[in-house]
C-alpha cells in the first residue's frame, strides 16, 4: 500500500509547538495549497491542510517558519477520532509530516540578520569567480562547444 502526500504551500498562521507529557516535541499547522484551476469569478482557490510535525523536526519547523512561509512537505495521510467533552465522537483527517523543505530564503530586511553581520568587526574577502564573468556576457561561439 501507498500512503505518501507531498504539497507545497503558504502557512496560514505560525506553527503551534507543544510538548507531550513524556517530552516528545509535537508541531501543528494549517497549510494553504493553491487549486490549479480558477473557480467561475476567475479567482484561485485554496485547500487548507492539517498537518502536524513531530520532535526534533517540529522544534526546527517551528523555529525557521512563520505565517506566510513557503513550504514544501512529504508525509502520509492520516485519520483518528476522539471524544470531545460534550461525548461527541470528532474525526480528524491530516498530513503526518517526515521532511520538509523551506522554499524561500530569508529576507534581506531581517532584523537579526543584519545585527548579525553589522555586529560582526571581520572583513570578509571572498576570491572572485572567474565563471561568472562579473556579470558580463560570455562570448561563446558554437566552435567552442563540446557537443
Amino acid at each position: 500500500m501507498i500512503n505518501r502526500v507531498i504539497l507545497t504551500g503558504r502557512l496560514t498562521k505560525d506553527p503551534e509547538l507543544k510538548y507531550t507529557s513524556s517530552g516528545a516535541a509535537v508541531g501543528s499547522f494549517n497549510l494553504a495549497v493553491n487549486r490549479q484551476f480558477t473557480n467561475a469569478n476567475g479567482d484561485r482557490e485554496a485547500d487548507f491542510i492539517n498537518c502536524v510535525i513531530w520532535r526534533k523536526s517540529a522544534e526546527n519547523f517551528s523555529n525557521f517558519t512563520h505565517k506566510g512561509s513557503l513550504v514544501g512537505i512529504d508525509g502520509r495521510l492520516q485519520t483518528r477520532n476522539y471524544e470531545n467533552q460534550q461525548g461527541q465522537r470528532i474525526y480528524v483527517t491530516e498530513v503526518v509530516v517526515d521532511n520538509f523543505s523551506l522554499l524561500e530564503s530569508k529576507t534581506s530586511g531581517s532584523s537579526n540578520a543584519n545585527h548579525t553581520q553589522t555586529g560582526s568587526n571581520q572583513i570578509q574577502n571572498k576570491p572572485a569567480d572567474k565563471f561568472t564573468n562579473n556579470g558580463q556576457a560570455i562570448d561563446i561561439s558554437d566552435d567552442d562547444l563540446p557537443f
